[in-house]
This record gives structure tokens, sequence and C-alpha cells, in this order.
């Protein structure tokens, strides 16, 4: 059967398939005023407005259903809501909203509006909002009223003065707007600018802060045509049913929420389900897809590594019909388990928050485990040498994407706000990805490591020199290093390796110590496993600090433990 287009986006893609359904090539025309929310969800709502497009459950296990006339409906309100507020084409806002289906509701009005949707985590602290609103030049944020977020928000604003709106969804507070009580008084209809004020399919539709290594997070940019790309990661890597169920472990607020909970699924006319958990609960998300018999699953390899260890056979999971794998490398024994227990494949992919799904085990491959899989026809992808020339199979190298000819739709527009990381990771016609890999004699690609520092841990990509500087403030610390080490339900865990000043001693106390100011100003998923006190850390001639050689023997200490 051929997967092929469906009606709605077929003014938009062009797919060339086998007979068996695999993509051989993809182009993409008429975006250069492509507007997911008016092109897609819109067009859905006329075409099929019963269509259920989500179906949500709260975190008290309450269910709500949203067709797509709901949220075109709902979306336009809320376009009219933020636009009373002062909220116009251009603005960055910042959406804090966990999985509430408010955040549905809200970036879809921005892209209405033409403004700029910024994700982000509820788990940032004061520092972190700091950082995000003056890197980011935010003008407005949205939300949850859960937990600690707005009052942290608030902090970050004794410094930051440009916050012109701040709307909160749940509840209300002194200095916020209520998001719940003041949106229901807004038409439903929202007319798409027009002339001079139309929205481009070039202009500026999201971004993303990503993990650096040697500063702050930087900015990625994205424009709207960055939907069009994650057609492939839904339809065939995902391999999603138009009447079918995609059930993806994400937050909204990282990049991977617009990989398995909006876009691609959307444009391949299928159901998202959202389930608004606070602590991940394996159980539980095992009963999820068993209860609402959810077709395909898309979770990071932590949680595989938690379920081959459960008794899976009480459950019934003959509904699915794809499992997929992202966001670090998957364990080839924990692929055996998982298909020994359930009769299941994943299929691994790999893509960043710069890209879309860029390699993948896409429908109709056989994947061989532990594998990323073979290149996205969306993109050109090669392996480099540190001299620029390509490598040969088995040679390990740099993932690069070529992009002298063209420019994928999926691909970043720059890094926002800094032109000089922007040429250092895109530059002589190549996108330069950071992260190594090798191909093999049948071009399946295989997964080596960074070529920075960055630490992936359970789904989240973490630079090691935020919490670096959090414990460099401590004053009885003279340098510290923050590296991987390998974990088996992570994949890799946070050390913190700490040098002490003026003789102190490395006690179980200061540890504690150490551990309480982390946790009062970094986020939790930052927090480092193990605190080490050593005498020195390895260094080169010029001074810096090896980090490298402290992540090679930790690794490599595992492997002789084995």
């Amino acid at each position: 059967m051929a997967l092929g287009r469906n009606d709605i986006v077929a003014p938009f893609i062009q797919v060339d398939e086998e007979e068996n359904g695999c993509l051989q090539h993809i182009a993409f025309v008429n975006d250069e005023t492509f507007n997911f929310a008016y092109d897609i969800v819109d067009k859905m709502a006329k075409k099929d407005p019963d269509k259920v497009a989500m179906v949500h459950i709260s975190k008290e296990g309450k269910e709500k259903k949203f067709t797509f006339y709901d949220m075109s409906r709902y979306s336009s309100k809320v376009a009219n809501y933020l636009s009373f507020l002062g909220i116009k084409k251009g603005d960055r806002v910042m959406l804090v909203l966990k999985r509430h289906y408010q955040f549905w509701f809200a970036i879809l009005a921005l892209h209405k509006i033409g403004a700029v949707a910024v994700p982000a985590t509820n788990l940032l602290l004061k520092s972190d909002f700091e950082y995000r609103f003056k890197a980011g030049k935010i003008n407005a944020i949205l939300c949850t009223a859960d937990g600690q977020v707005s009052r942290e928000v608030d902090k970050a604003c004794r410094s930051y003065k440009d916050l012109k709106v701040k709307i909160m969804v749940g509840a209300s507070r002194k200095g916020w707007r209520s998001f719940n009580k003041e949106v229901k008084y807004f038409s439903s209809h929202f007319r798409r600018p027009r002339g001079e004020g139309a929205i481009l399919g070039s202009d500026t539709s999201l971004m993303f802060f990503t993990s650096g290594t040697t500063s702050y997070p930087k900015i990625t940019a994205h424009n709207f045509k960055y939907p069009l790309g994650h057609y492939i990661t839904a339809k065939y890597w995902h391999q999603v049913d138009s009447e079918g169920i995609h059930f993806a472990i994400s937050d909204t607020g990282w990049g991977k929420a617009l990989w398995g909970k909006l876009y691609g699924q959307w444009l391949c006319e299928a159901t998202v389900f959202t389930y608004d958990f606070d602590d991940f609960d394996a159980k539980e998300i095992l009963r999820m897809i068993e209860k609402y018999k959810i077709t395909t699953f898309c979770a990071p390899p932590t949680v595989y590594r938690v379920m081959v260890h459960m008794k899976l056979d009480q459950y019934d999971l003959s509904s699915l019909q794809n499992v997929t794998t992202a966001g670090e490398a998957l364990n080839p024994e924990i692929f055996e388990k998982f298909k020994e227990k359930t009769g299941l494949t994943l299929m691994e992919g790999f893509g960043q928050t710069e890209t879309t799904l860029t390699i993948g085990n896409l429908c109709g491959t056989t994947p061989k485990p532990g594998s990323m899989g073979k290149p996205s026809p969306q993109y050109d992808v090669r392996v480099m040498r540190p001299d620029g020339t390509l490598a040969e199979p088995m040679e390990e190298g740099e993932i690069v994407i070529r992009t002298e000819d063209a420019i994928p739709n999926g691909l970043f527009v720059e890094y926002y706000g800094d032109e000089d990381k922007t040429k250092d990771a895109w530059h002589d016609g190549y996108y330069h990805t950071g992260d190594t890999a090798y191909y093999d004699e049948d071009g399946f690609l295989w997964y080596v490591g960074r070529t920075d520092d960055v630490i992936k841990s359970s789904g989240y990509r973490i630079g090691p020199f935020e919490i670096e500087n959090e414990i460099m403030k401590l004053p009885y610390v003279l340098e510290c290093a923050v590296t991987s080490v390998p974990d088996p339900i992570r994949g890799q865990a946070i050390k913190a390796s700490i040098v002490l000043a003026d003789e102190q001693e490395g006690t179980d106390k200061l540890k504690s110590d150490i551990m309480k100011s982390l946790k009062n100003n970094i986020a939790s998923y930052k927090w480092p496993k193990i605190l080490d006190f050593t005498k020195e850390l390895p260094k080169t001639i010029s001074g810096k600090i090896r980090r490298k050689e402290i992540k090679e023997n930790d690794w490599n200490e595992d492997e002789d433990n084995e």
C-alpha cells in the first residue's frame, strides 16, 4: 500500500514512493506563504470538522477530546485575545505550559498572528528565565499555574523589564492575566493577514533554546516552513495511521513535542494522544496504550530501558503497529529484549533541535539493532573528516548536511542573536551537527558521540557550562568539570568533578551543601548524579580542562567492569 499524500498536504508536498511505500524523494512546493495553522488546521476543520485531533488526559485522569474544528476555533479565539493584549507579528512569546491542552491553542494562535513561539520547560528557575528573557528578547509569556513557575518568572522580571504581557493558564495571580477567564470573551473568527502584513514562509515562527558546552544555551530559530519538514517524521518514521492515535512521550517545553505531538501527525490527519502527567510512571503509560488503543508510540530509549524490565505480557499492546525512539543512542540489547517481549521492532531515529528527522529506520526498511538507520531523503547527509574531506565506509567522522545546492525545509535558519555560532555550525556549504558517526557497507549510520561535550540524559540535551557556572559560584570551589557517566536507565548521567580551594576536605556534608545550592539555582534535569572531589583536573598545554579525558576514563572503566 502506498502511503502517499492526502489532499490537505498535496498542494505543498510532492513525494515519490516505491510500491512497498518506501519514500524515494520528497519535494516542497508553494511554501512561500505556508502557515500550518491556516493551511492545515483550518482546512482540516472545513474538510472533516468532527475528526478528532487530540485526546487529552489531565493529570487527574479527566479526558477531553478536541476535533480539528475545535482546534481551529479555539486558536482563533486565542489569536484575538493575544492581539487584544498587544501581541503582534514578530513578537517573541514564551510558552511554559507542560502538556496542558492550552499549549496547542496558543502555538496555533501565535502562528496565525505571525508571532514567534518560544517553548520552554516548567523546570526552569529564576536564573534560567533571566538568561532566556534577555537572550531571546522575550515580549510575553503564557505559563502554567502549576508549581513555582510564575514566581520564578516574577523574580527574573526584577532584572528584565521588557516582559510586557504575563498570562497564567489554570488559575490567576496578582500581576498576571487569567487565560481561562479572559479568552472566552473573544471571537472564534480570525482573518488571515494579507498584503503588507502577510506572514511569509521565510518569517521566523519558532525559537528553541538548545544546550551549549562553553556558553549558555543557543537559540535555534525556525521559519514557518519548518512543519512541512516533519511530514517524513510522522508518515515514514512514526508511520502514523490517519485513523489511529499517536502517543509521544515528550513535554511541550522541548522540540521533541513538535516532532510527535503536532506538526507531522496533523499533516497526516492522525490523532495525537496527550497525557499531562507530572512524574513518569511506566505502568500508567502502558495502561494508557492499552485503554486508548494507541497505534503508534514514540519515546526516548530511557523509557524502553524501564519497560524491558517489566512484565509486559500483563498489558494488551496489540493495538501498537509501530514503535520509535530517539533522543540518544539505543542499546542493541534493549532493542532485542523489547522485541522478544512484545514482538515489536524499535525504529530508531536521529535529529536535532536544529533539524527534523535526519536519519532513521523508515517505513519498509529492516533495522540493524543499534544503528540510527539511513539518511532521510529530505537531507543530503554526509560523514566528514576533521580536515573537511568525506569519510570512507567504517570511518568515523562528523555528521554534516550538505546545503550548497538547497536548504531543506526543517533545517534551522540561524542561532538567534549569534552570528558567530551560526557560522561555526554552518559554513562551506554544510551544516555541522556536532555529532559523530560512521557509515557501514550497507549505508546504515552508527552513532559514536558528540564532537563537543553535550550530555544526553533521559532524552534531555544538557550543556556542562551552566552547571559548572553554578558550582564555581561556591566560595570553596577552585575549579570543576561536568561530564557524562554511563547510567543503565538514563543512558548517561551527570558527573561533576570538583577541585576544592584552600585545602578544603571533600566531605559528605560538603556534597550535600553543593547539591542544596544546585537544587535552588538550576533546573532539576541538570542536577549531577555524582559529585567527585579530586586534587586536579586534566588540562591541555594551554590550560584548558580536558573534559574528554575525564569522560573517556569513566566510560572505559564501565566497559572494564562488564
